[in-house]
């Protein structure tokens, strides 16, 4: 008998087996390191100040199939999380309308707060998170191992381990992170199949592009990128292809756009209406959101998306509320580059709060990328495909730059995942060099990155050394990226110990939740009115005051001069602690609002309380003009004409010069003048969204 010999074939396929399953290990150690340095660097964290808000309405949509909670967030992060807890028994009380966004926010956070253990849930939570964020990284990487090849996936993926921001959001019940990655994973797969046109690579494309739409109301702009990305590389960039080739070829991209938007409709089980009331039964109704709307562009197209229902609409609702509060800005102060600005920080923001919470040696890799591409270091197949990335990161922050500010680099998100791209794709260029230098110089700032960012415990809060570090980037920026209320824990934790024991009532403004705060048995000046609304009116507070550094920056309104000026006892990270004398009126002002609003818009409202609260709020402080505001719409619905003309006016006095705002101000005070009571509309407080 003959000695049988394996073909060349048999031996290239053994070969390829064996390269496949060793790429899948490589990358699935990578991805265990980023989840465990996730796991030990954010084991200290409470939730962030929204993610009460996305798990309730996670569980209200897998048990009641119910979309009226939190459609300001599409529901694949919610319905993921949501379905790990309702398997595992969490109880939430059942649903009724709500009387705006902080009567939807006080359910939420009672059910995850005080009807459930929260740190139970936590965990619960944390680990979903887990593993739909990893899951996702596997799906980038073998995206990118499929149009560029092992070594940029894999050179990605470890950009992406490394950073702290993406560290940071592995665990958080978000859409940020989520919808990074599967937003860069779309424009890489858009790059290949509509070079390639082969149905498999669209389809991917397609499922990619839905799973974005259902994460997140950013993702629209990718959408849009992808049609325009696939109209020019079918009429503009091909010069020999045939009329029938471009025709097919449109009918393909056409399948890709309608495949991403039948996916959305599946997450909101094909239902146009939010539950199965007849009714609307959102905290607010849809008319009024898009109202909200200035654009009349933007007014228009969210009308017709409405009235045709070519989308859900608990969907719509969100996107109207992305567009007002994200686009076109909302009643927010903001400390940017050390500097403050109202509604909305200026345009190069974006950049440069990248280039600051990036660890710098990441930064350099980046700025390698750039590099190469521009001097065509590139194989030649590449250089279509990272064109792409960049001009999908410059469409990005373009449509960014007019607004959402707030948020920082969360929102940003997207842009990080398609640097890492680019970054990845200078890593593997390098290894591929024959010469040392570019290795040398990628090895050395992989581990400059390295060594900034992995001793870094709370993640969350890091900013590179040129930012002035985690400790003093609050001194320049007060952004979401700076802090979100996750050192909950250690303010409970420093209360019992320290503060308790002395039968001392503390003033505690960081970013928590009452509920979360009586859930960890935390007791607050302003927890209970009766005993301490004298005390909150003194012009000076004596004791204990934690607070957020966040709001130690300069302010337009309610300011904290004497905190600002003042040494902490303690701190822990940007929840700092000080003792003595302070004249907390610009604090107490803002107490005093949230006080009222929260009873103007309780599901029984009580007028009389609000009114005083707020009325107490502008006497602390005047500055804040949407105090004013409120307070306007309380006479107005107490039928006091002359009252609510003095509070609108005296808004207009303290408004900043923002010509929408005022403009809006002006004619409510018009109508007051010239119709009767019960045909105005309250003015929206533009302090709620």
């Amino acid at each position: 008998m003959g000695v049988l010999r394996s073909s060349p074939e048999t031996g290239h396929e053994k070969q390829s087996a064996v390269r496949w399953w060793r790429f899948v290990l490589v990358l699935l150690i990578i991805i265990g390191a980023a989840i465990a340095r996730s796991a030990v660097a954010t084991r200290l964290d409470s939730f962030t100040i929204d993610e009460a808000y996305h798990i309730a309405a996670g569980v209200s949509y897998v048990k009641m199939r119910d979309f009226r909670v939190n459609p300001e967030h599409p529901p694949l992060v919610k319905l993921w999380v949501g379905s790990l807890l309702s398997m595992t028994g969490f109880r939430l009380a059942p649903l009724r309308l709500f009387h705006d966004k902080p009567d939807e926010r006080t359910f939420t956070a009672d059910a995850v707060f005080r009807q459930n253990d929260p740190d139970a849930v936590q965990r619960r939570s944390r680990i979903a998170m887990w593993a739909l964020n990893g899951l996702l990284l596997m799906a980038l990487a073998l995206s990118l191992r499929r149009c560029f090849g092992e070594s940029v996936a894999l050179g990605t993926i470890v950009f992406l381990a490394i950073d702290p921001t993406v560290a940071a959001h592995l665990p958080v019940v978000m859409t940020d992170l989520p919808v990074a990655l599967l937003s860069a994973t779309t424009v890489v797969l858009a790059t290949r199949a509509f070079q390639t046109w082969v149905w498999s690579d669209l389809i991917w494309c397609s499922f990619a592009l839905g799973l974005a739409l259902a994460a997140k109301h950013s993702a629209p702009v990718f959408y849009i990128f992808v049609g325009i990305l696939g109209a020019i590389l079918i009429f503009v960039v091909p010069t020999s292809v045939s009329l029938d080739s471009r025709a097919r070829r449109l009918a393909k991209l056409c399948g890709v756009l309608v495949g991403a938007w039948v996916i959305l409709w599946v997450f909101y089980s094909f239902r146009f209406r939010e539950s199965s009331s007849v009714e609307e039964v959102f905290n607010r109704p849809l008319a009024q959101k898009i109202d909200d709307v200035r654009s009349p562009a933007y007014h228009l197209v969210l009308s017709e998306l409405t009235a045709t229902h070519i989308l859900p609409r608990a969907y719509i609702w969100g996107f109207a509320d992305t567009v007002h509060a994200g686009l076109e800005g909302r009643a927010f102060q903001q400390l940017a580059f050390g500097r403050p600005y109202y509604n909305k920080a200026p345009w190069y923001f974006f950049p440069g709060v990248i280039a600051a919470k990036l660890p710098i040696g990441l930064g350099l890799i980046v700025l390698l990328g750039f590099f190469l591409l521009a001097q065509r270091r590139y194989p030649h197949a590449w250089n279509l495909p990272a064109t792409i990335l960049v001009a999908a990161s410059f469409c990005f922050l373009l449509v960014l730059g007019s607004g959402s500010t707030y948020a920082g680099v969360r929102h940003a998100l997207p842009v990080v995942a398609l640097l890492a791209i680019l970054g990845g794709m200078a890593i593997a260029t390098a290894f591929r060099s024959k010469g040392k230098t570019l290795r040398v110089f990628v090895v050395l700032t992989l581990l400059a990155a390295m060594a900034s960012a992995l001793p870094v415990l709370r993640p969350w809060e890091y900013f590179n050394e040129i930012a002035g570090g985690a400790n003093k980037g609050y001194l320049y920026f007060d952004d979401d990226g700076v802090d979100l209320g996750q050192r909950a824990k250690e303010l409970a934790r420093y209360y019992q110990q320290v503060i308790q024991p002395t039968g001392e009532v503390p003033f505690i403004s960081y970013g928590v939740a009452s509920a979360e705060k009586r859930a960890r048995r935390v007791d607050w000046l302003g927890a209970d009115l009766n005993r301490d609304e004298s005390r909150m009116n003194e012009r000076a507070f004596s004791g204990t005051v934690l607070i957020n550094a966040r709001s130690l920056s300069r302010r337009l309104w309610w300011d904290m001069a004497t905190l600002r000026a003042a040494t902490p006892v303690a701190r822990f990270g940007n929840l700092l602690v000080f003792q003595g004398t302070f004249d907390m009126r610009g604090r107490v002002a803002r107490e005093l609002y949230r006080s009222g609003v929260s009873r103007l818009f309780a599901s029984k409202p009580d007028l009389d309380t609000a009114e005083r609260m707020l009325k107490e709020s502008v006497a602390a402080d005047q500055t804040a003009f949407f105090v004013y505001i409120e307070l306007g719409n309380v006479y107005l619905q107490r039928g006091s004409r002359s009252e609510a003309e003095q509070a609108y006016t005296s808004a207009l006095e303290h408004a900043p010069p923002e010509p929408s705002l005022r403009h809006s101000i002006q004619s409510q005070i018009g109508l007051l003048r010239a119709q009767p009571l019960q045909q105005i509309a309250p003015l929206r407080d533009p302090g709620l969204e």
